[in-house]
């Protein structure tokens, strides 16, 4: 199997394990630390087995130094379970401006992997924008989940639960892919 099509996006879950099982069983300043050390970690791994960084690896581990930072001086782990609402936001915020400029991020990359493009252009900027708000209803999801819900509760929907939303997300979406290649073809 090569690199590109092992899961490593599991290594993503560990500095979230690690936070929730140190925050149960030990001080907030252990969970703390511990999953600021794992995300350094998840970087290096993450160029170790893919031999590049993403830019969302990096923004993400730049929050969490961030906000893990900001979590020890308040002594409140709130701030670090804020992360995934911030790359969220970020990650909205992008594809709004790539829409606003006219620009479609997956056909941007699709362009720079030499891949064939087989839609129209229109098609990339309509996914991009239900893209865009799936990831902010998400992160204000997330920042609702952060600030009245368990850590545990926090931990399912930064990981497997974001996984599972995403699928539910793409399978609404394959019905407006059909809808909109039925409307193509008229």
């Amino acid at each position: 199997m090569k690199n590109a099509q092992k899961p490593y996006f599991l290594l993503s879950f560990f500095p979230a394990l690690a936070y929730w099982y140190l925050e149960t069983y030990y001080t907030l300043e252990v969970a703390l630390i511990g999953g600021i050390v794992l995300s350094i970690i998840e970087m290096f791994l993450e160029k170790r087995f893919t031999g590049h960084v993403h830019l969302i690896s990096k923004l993400n581990l730049t929050l969490i130094l961030i906000l893990g930072g900001v979590s020890l001086m308040a002594k409140e782990g709130i701030f670090f379970k804020l992360q995934p609402t911030l790359t969220g936001l970020f990650l909205s915020s992008f594809l709004i401006f790539k829409k606003m400029k006219n620009q479609s991020l997956l056909l941007e990359m699709m362009k720079e992997m030499n891949q064939k493009v087989l839609f129209p252009e229109e098609f990339f900027h309509k996914m991009e924008w239900h893209l865009s708000l799936f990831f902010l209803s998400f992160s204000f999801f997330m920042a609702w989940v952060a600030l009245y819900k368990s850590t545990a509760t926090w931990l399912f929907w930064k990981t497997g639960g974001f996984y599972m939303a995403f699928g539910g997300f793409l399978i609404v979406e394959m019905f407006y892919i059909m809808k909109f290649f039925r409307r193509l073809k008229k």
